[in-house]
């Protein structure tokens, strides 16, 4: 498993804050800044999120790819953020998907990460949410296919773990598995350990990420904030093992999103999750 980071982790600066939680910084950056930021930190991979990134731009394409390349560092393509399909409710979304799609393919991405929704994009029933969803992703699969890319589906506080199972199964695919965030589904209510069993096998990307309650309204992130790897309420050693024993050799890629009061700032937090979780790693052998 190598060790990287997603770029959502510096999403501020990239002109991204969580109202009334964060500001923005007098910096701002590019790419550019945030994979020499990964190579400073030794990360063997990125995630790159496509939302701070433009579309079709193949010049920016090659020459990420050329860089990522040179450095050796390994890499995924993330699209959706922040509510991706809407849950099937924005059957329009799939062509910005499979535009990204391009994106991914042209950077060297064999992995695209996906969101079918996003906190608050659940309506009527799971059946309702199903019989949306699976039409479009059916679609979106046959297009990654064609081009040798594996979608992987977030659980990205819209779906239970049972949910994205059945989405993944349902489609039957090679081309379709998860992308495993490590905190989201304890962000609603179900045990993160159960979850890390279940969901480990169909893992194809992950988001490393650490969480603990703050206090206040317990349906917003501001109840859930990000930590440093280690400092939460995961138990990261176990989850490690159990994707260990899925049989997964992919990115571990450490991402923030509304980080706690008092962890210091954004590099400081994944610092300490990259050597968190090298510890965690060399100690499994």
């Amino acid at each position: 498993m190598k060790l990287g980071i997603d770029s959502y982790s510096f999403h501020r600066y990239f002109g991204e804050a969580y109202p009334g939680l964060e500001t923005l910084p007098a910096a701002r950056w590019s790419v550019w800044d945030f994979l020499d930021t990964a190579q400073r930190l030794a990360a063997e991979a990125v995630s790159l999120e496509s939302c701070f990134l433009p579309v079709g731009d193949r010049d920016l394409t090659r020459a990420l790819a050329a860089r990522l390349d040179q450095g050796a560092i390994d890499r995924v393509w993330a699209w959706g953020h922040p509510r991706g399909l809407h849950s099937g409710q924005a059957p329009e979304a799939l062509a910005e998907g499979i535009a990204s799609l391009q994106d991914a393919a042209a950077v060297g991405a064999r992995v695209m990460r996906i969101c079918t929704g996003g906190r608050g994009t659940r309506f009527g029933t799971w059946a309702d949410q199903r019989e949306a969803l699976l039409p479009l992703l059916a679609r979106f699969e046959a297009e990654a296919r064609a081009l040798g890319i594996t979608l992987a589906v977030e659980n990205h506080i819209d779906l239970y773990a049972d949910e994205v199972i059945d989405l993944i199964e349902s489609i039957g695919s090679d081309h379709l598995g998860l992308c495993f965030d490590t905190a989201n589904n304890l962000r609603l209510y179900e045990d993160p350990h159960a979850v890390a069993r279940k969901l480990a096998p169909y893992a194809r990307a992950t988001h490393i990420k650490d969480v603990r309650p703050l206090g206040g309204d317990p349906e917003t992130i501001a109840f859930w904030p990000s930590v440093p790897v280690g400092d939460g309420l995961l138990k990261m050693p176990l989850i490690l093992e159990e994707l260990r024993k899925a049989g997964y050799h992919g990115i571990l890629a450490v991402e923030i999103d509304y980080l706690a009061p008092g962890h210091g700032t954004e590099e400081a937090a994944v610092t300490r999750s990259l050597a968190y979780l090298r510890g965690v790693l060399a100690g499994m052998g």
